[in-house]
């Protein structure tokens, strides 16, 4: 749930991105504020989830999320200006940070080691489906407010129920949370070691010699280095080079422009003459492109390497944005693009998402996991998510304004670095696969 809480939310705002506009009657360079300031509150969520977990639990942690997802969508959906939507949207974004954080982290620490990276998956997988089905439930809710995102539903505009639906599964999110069990590494962490052993023989089965198990955790607990932001430097450059791969690898990911295939998609499509009822059915068939390539991903990211998957995700994205920027540069004829530029602007936006899916999108998170030595592992980890989170910022809150001054060049420059993360993948990027966490120099 966690995960998709994550998902929906970072994508349910492209259902009300041009309502926000006509209401407010505001300029691309505010919209896209409002609509990348969630961002920030998701750096500072990731960056500060660890720590209220180690001091709280990771349960509590939870339920602080589905706090801050619910006012977050009650408050969305009830705005009564600009101001406070933004501030909403920031609650909002601080919630998915801690969540992006907590479930991969919980997942890890009460899943028996066999189905560890079956399990962990999970979170990837869900983050699709939440963008998925908020766009079906966009796609839905427009078509009941007859095609316009300010048609009234339930006494609100069409775009406010879309913002505060989301209540439903923080709800949900908060109350499951109150059935699962706390981490027994959190447990032995604060001296519990008896609901540990409890909570380790539900997960992993009584016939495991549970003595042997707490005392496995507490020597592994004791032997970690608490890795800090002064053992990333060196290396000449301020940081050490394999922190840099890692920050290349996370800044790669984002100025491709995966984002606003999320978060604008529905503008997109209706800025070159779809209608709204279209482009909100586009944007749900891409979130479905999405979860196939995931899969995809899953499936084969442990078989052929991440190395050749991200390289082959490189090559169909560049085929996919290229034809994006040559279909978008074409004059629009009565608003719309002609027909033939249209259906290859419509095919390569989905090229793009399958190949960004079936690669970048799973196999960053995989190197990120492991590429880093043991004692810097979790300092680096944060660091590079963290400049993740600064890069999605930076895409989403110029593209409106980018594709104010010119789509086809828009796209031009995120083919130009899908292009370059292909000589960065073959020079500086290893490969990680059935290599130990501990052959990592």
């Amino acid at each position: 749930m966690g995960g998709f809480l994550f998902g929906y939310d970072s994508s349910v705002i492209n259902g009300a991105v041009e309502a926000i506009r006509d209401r407010y009657d505001v300029g691309s360079a505010v919209l896209a504020q409002v609509i990348a300031i969630a961002l920030i509150g998701c750096a500072i969520g990731a960056a500060t989830a660890g720590r209220i977990a180690d001091r709280i639990g990771r349960i509590r942690c939870m339920q602080i999320a589905a706090v801050l997802f619910t006012i977050s969508a009650v408050g969305s959906a009830l705005p009564f200006a600009l101001w406070d939507l933004a501030m909403w949207r920031v609650i909002g974004g601080f919630a998915i940070g801690m969540a992006s954080v907590i479930g991969p982290a919980y997942i890890a620490e009460v899943s028996p080691p066999a189905y560890r990276g079956r399990l962990g998956s999970f979170q990837q997988a869900a983050i699709v489906v939440g963008i998925a089905i908020s766009q079906l439930v966009n796609w839905g809710l427009l078509n009941a407010a007859g095609g316009d995102q300010r048609g009234k539903l339930m006494g609100l505009e069409a775009w406010q129920v879309m913002l505060g639906v989301m209540v439903v599964p923080a709800v949900l999110y908060g109350l499951l949370s109150l059935a699962i069990p706390e981490s027994p590494r959190f447990l032995i962490s604060v001296g519990r070691r008896e609901r540990a052993r409890e909570i380790l023989a539900e997960v992993e089965g009584k016939d495991v010699d549970l003595d042997a198990r707490v005392h496995e955790i507490e020597t592994a607990m004791k032997r970690e280095h608490k890795s800090t932001f002064k053992d990333l430097l060196g290396g000449g450059f301020f940081f050490k080079p394999i922190v840099w791969i890692g920050i290349g690898l996370s800044v790669f990911q984002q100025f491709v422009g995966i984002n606003v295939a999320f978060y604008y998609s529905s503008t997109l499509w209706q800025s070159v003459g779809v209608d709204p009822s279209q482009s909100f059915f586009y944007s749900f068939t891409t979130s479905i492109i999405n979860i196939v390539g995931t899969v995809i991903a899953m499936i084969f990211v442990d078989r052929v390497g991440r190395k050749p998957l991200a390289l082959v995700g490189s090559v169909g994205m560049v085929i996919g944005l290229a034809l994006e920027a040559w279909a978008f540069s074409h004059p629009l004829v009565d608003g719309k693009l002609p027909a033939a530029q249209g259906w290859v602007a419509l095919i390569a936006a989905h090229v793009f998402v399958l190949f960004f899916a079936l690669s970048w999108g799973v196999v960053v998170w995989v190197f990120l996991g492991e590429m880093f030595p043991n004692r810097i592992r979790a300092a680096a980890l944060g660091v590079a998510a963290s400049a993740q989170w600064i890069a999605n910022w930076a895409i989403t809150a110029s593209f409106p304004s980018l594709a104010d001054w010119n789509l086809s060049g828009t796209y031009v420059i995120y083919t130009v670095f899908a292009a370059l993360s292909i000589p960065f993948v073959l020079k500086f990027v290893k490969e990680t696969k059935g290599k130990a966490l501990e052959e990592m120099g």
